[in-house]
């Protein structure tokens, strides 16, 4: 089992079957028969506006929590002005599991004035295996799931990412620079898996579902490593978010999109959705990503959802966007997901 990052002799044999991998995993997902019988029709399928655009303080420096209702149906009222009818929740921005059931209660108010509902929430940069703060983050996660269930959110989504470093915060794209990474340690893959496992059975005791984000140098970094520890955790009440644009982003020579994709979605119950685009140039080893709106990016998201759909998939979307206003490129993926979704019927 390979739990870091691909070395470099790995990523030369990944460069070297790419092609033909990306070939015939390209062949898989596009052979699906149209039309599908959705769980939902396309207006009514949940796809929220993430809060990547939105800070966490505000200007004279009060918390967002501590800023109260107002300011959060601030915020909410530019999100439902985008189109949006459901939102998730980042503990970056409003840490639920911290808050009182008084605050609770007004979050869902101020939710139900403006006509938002939460798709799910998330629990952001709190590793449960983090080097100095695993149990503080275990327990915190503990609390973020009691607090879903007291907000009407449906899921959490979790992940093994920990907080960014000066250096990646110093950047304009934080993933241009080598981030922490999960150790190459089998016991420590046990405890990640152990530790996921009590946290789904707590969620499912409340009513909640978990879903583990994919992401870059941990141990749900590449998809057959992730469905390797999806089943060493063993419980049905967690899936996949096959947020495949964190994993295409990297600047190296990476497992096609359309591989990663027909590994993963099988599994997924949560979609955060973006895209990059990325120019290489293998014989140079550059390799450069910048983000894109889903219709433009590397990944072909209509064969993505496509596939996604026909295996299962009825989970909540998520539009996320780095860069530029986010917010609006959010919007017009959005848009776009919902006109495919009308072309699968």
């Amino acid at each position: 089992m390979t739990m870091m990052p691909p070395n470099e002799t790995s990523l030369q044999s990944i460069a070297t079957a790419g092609q033909s991998l990306r070939t015939s995993s390209a062949a898989t997902l596009a052979a699906v028969d149209l039309p599908l019988t959705l769980p939902y029709s396309p207006e009514d399928w949940p796809i929220g506006a993430a809060m990547l655009q939105f800070p966490s303080v505000t200007a004279n420096g009060t918390s967002i929590r501590d800023a109260g209702p107002d300011r959060w149906r601030q915020d909410f009222r530019v999100i439902a002005a985008e189109g949006f009818t459901s939102v998730e929740i980042p503990s970056a921005w409003l840490p639920i599991g911290e808050m009182t059931s008084r605050e609770h209660q007004d979050l869902k108010s101020v939710l139900t004035e403006i006509g938002l509902s939460i798709c799910a929430t998330s629990v952001v940069r709190r590793s449960i295996i983090d080097p100095k703060d695993a149990l503080d983050n275990l327990a915190a996660t503990h609390r973020a799931i009691d607090a879903a269930a007291a907000v009407g959110s449906p899921l959490v989504c979790l992940g093994l990412h920990e907080p960014l470093s000066p250096e990646q915060l110093e950047v304009l794209w934080f993933w241009t620079v080598p981030g922490a990474t999960t150790p190459n340690d089998r016991a420590i893959w046990k405890t990640a898996a152990a530790r996921y496992r009590e946290l789904a059975q707590h969620a499912a005791e409340v009513g909640v579902k978990i879903s583990l984000e994919l992401y870059e140098g941990t141990y749900l970094g590449q998809a057959s490593d992730a469905v390797e520890f999806l089943h060493e955790i063993d419980h049905p009440n967690v899936g996949f978010n096959p947020d495949l644009g964190n994993l295409v982003r990297a600047q190296e020579v990476i497992e096609p999109w359309e591989s990663m994709a027909l590994k993963t979605l099988p599994f997924a119950n949560y979609w955060h959705v973006k895209n990059y685009s990325r120019a290489e140039d293998p014989k140079a080893g550059v390799y450069l990503t910048s983000p894109s709106p889903m219709p433009s990016g590397v990944i072909d998201y209509r064969k993505a959802i496509t596939f996604a759909i026909a295996h299962g998939f009825s989970g909540a979307f998520l539009c996320e966007n780095y860069g530029g206003d986010g917010l609006t490129v959010s919007a017009g993926n959005r848009r776009y997901i919902q006109q495919l979704l009308t072309e699968l019927q």
